[in-house]
């Protein structure tokens, strides 16, 4: 087992995938000499050449509509967006071409490719590189929405979606990047330690889509979230002391509804916990899904914990994050109900 940070295991997926399979090629803006915004694909060019890792010009719109036409004709494009507040140019493509090419093409034609996108706050990117866009692509039948919230997760889950026939997106929580924290966003990022699943299998392993994660058992309710979040989830349950279970569900859509309702259908009660604005964010349509599936189970209203509806500040950016003290609220508030 290696130790690794987010960032180390995303470049160790792209090494392993490219490695196995000649037809995946990576591409996006300085992800070539640079190696990435973030060093995701830092020395990725150098390994494998200027043909299968290279820059792009400055147009997500073209990089994704070029990355549907190699990947309808053969190739496995990984493509990195800068930042997820980026992809709204692009937006047209993945909705209207690569979402539908297999359903117009009559399955003669598929779309294997992945859109990264480094999402989220937490390093005072404010409102243009700190957005959280999910339920943008959770909404559009097609595609497929990941959000890993470990380094082994986040390996395991980039190499699944390569190896997927259909488009995904990966979202990745620049949070996390460099390691995790405490779940207080104005305390510095410490190293992974080993009962946080930082270390990372070498080699080619895939973590399925679509697998929800039971990150911590418990009887009094359930905390469903994904990305930074389980780490404030994780926090705010042992400050709160309360017996709460916390599901990671890594894969947005296709949604382990299965391992979710399982769980709220044992303790009764739900709290959805998600970064992004509350309005129409992804919580509407999970705490939509447990209430159809888990209504004669519940207990108490199911709660949304989430970003509050405003664009993304800067200099409140840690009263914008939904902190632990949030969190413990609505933890008191669900098993009051």
């Amino acid at each position: 087992m290696a130790r690794m940070s987010m960032i180390e295991a995303i470049r160790n997926a792209h090494e392993v995938a490219m490695e196995a399979d000649e037809n995946v090629v990576v591409m996006g803006e300085d992800v070539g000499y640079f190696g990435g915004v973030f060093r995701c694909t830092a020395g990725l060019q150098k390994r494998f050449g200027v043909e299968r890792c290279f820059d792009t010009p400055i147009s997500e719109l073209g990089i994704v509509g070029t990355a549907i036409g190699m990947a309808a004709y053969g190739l496995k494009p990984v493509v990195e967006i800068q930042f997820a507040d980026y992809m709204y140019p692009a937006y047209d493509q993945l909705v209207s071409e690569a979402a539908r090419l297999r359903y117009r093409s009559a399955g003669e034609f598929t779309c294997p490719m992945v859109v990264r996108m480094p999402t989220g706050g937490g390093i005072f990117g404010a409102q243009t590189h700190s957005q959280s866009p999910e339920a943008l692509f959770t909404h559009v039948a097609g595609l497929k929405t990941v959000v890993p919230s470990t380094p082994a997760d986040a390996k395991g889950l980039l190499l699944a979606a390569i190896n997927d026939p259909d488009p995904v997106i990966f979202l990745e929580p620049k949070r996390l990047y460099n390691g995790p924290f405490d779940g207080h966003f104005d305390r510095p990022s410490r190293s992974w330690s080993k009962d946080e699943m930082g270390e990372v299998e070498p080699g080619n392993y895939i973590v399925p889509l679509g697998q929800a994660k039971t990150v911590r058992d418990g009887s009094a309710a359930t905390l469903v979230t994904y990305g930074t979040m389980v780490h404030v989830a994780l926090a705010a349950v042992e400050e709160s002391g309360a017996d709460i279970e916390v599901i990671d569900l890594r894969t947005l859509l296709p949604l382990d509804l299965d391992t979710v309702a399982a769980s709220v259908n044992r303790t009764g009660r739900c709290i959805v916990l998600h970064e992004a604005t509350l309005t129409s964010g992804y919580g509407a349509e999970l705490a939509a899904l447990i209430q159809s599936e888990c209504f004669y189970a519940l207990e108490a209203p199911i709660l949304r914990v989430a970003g509050w509806d405003t664009p993304y500040p800067h200099a409140q950016e840690w009263d914008y994050f939904p902190g632990p003290e949030r969190v413990k609220r609505a933890i008191a508030t669900v098993l009051e109900g």
